[in-house]
């Protein structure tokens, strides 16, 4: 007779348990865990209880900042191989209210390309930045996402076409004394998020 039941994982932690555990170390809090992976406060407690201990860990600020990956990550065993080197920014991320309404406008209006949504996050390609938006509460003064046009009179007439409510008209910035020009138009999305487009325009 074989043994009943599910059978072992043959990683130290469980499916379940290294998605709670990767939220953990995301900061996120066992409510905002819980909505995001839709079950309860106490199911999340208990993987995270489950993952302290089959790690030998202290409690959840060790958790937080422990180094591990799942064992068919692409990132198991690599740790280190790399100098750590600074890049282009990879990712900026934006507080909505409605995450549909939102995807509409980044989508459909300003015409980024959606990569996927999961659960109350979408993401988006700005030409290799990725924009990561979350839907909640926006809290304080964020950043203004500056998207670079090669032409920012033809832009700006093109999404004045699609609804866009610009509030002025594309204004000089500054001129280097190359004569390079920088030139910049602003708009909101739809939670009032300051948004711009801009060029470089080169004398002549």
């Amino acid at each position: 007779m074989g043994e009943r039941g599910r059978p072992r994982h043959p990683d130290r932690l469980t499916p379940a348990e290294w998605r709670v555990v990767d939220a953990v170390r995301h900061g996120l809090t066992n409510r905002e865990i819980a909505r995001r992976r839709g079950i309860s406060q106490d199911a999340v407690k208990f993987h995270v209880g489950n993952a302290v201990r089959k790690l030998g860990l202290a409690g959840r600020a060790q958790l937080r900042a422990w180094r591990g990956a799942p064992a068919g990550s692409a990132l198991a065993g690599r740790a280190g191989e790399e100098a750590a080197v600074l890049g282009r920014i990879g990712q900026v991320s934006r507080t909505v209210t409605d995450l549909s309404m939102a995807k509409e406008f980044y989508g459909d209006v300003l015409g980024l390309q959606h990569l996927y949504t999961f659960g109350d996050l979408a993401f988006f390609d700005c030409d290799g930045v990725r924009l990561f938006l979350t839907a909640g509460e926006p809290e304080g003064a964020e950043s203004v996402l500056y998207f670079k046009v090669p032409d920012i009179e033809a832009a700006y007439d093109e999404l004045r076409s699609r609804g866009v409510e610009f509030l002025g008209a594309p204004h000089l910035i500054f001129r280097h004394e190359s004569g390079m020009e920088e030139w910049m138009a602003f708009f909101t999305d739809p939670d009032g998020h300051p948004t711009a487009i801009m060029a470089q325009v080169p004398l002549g």
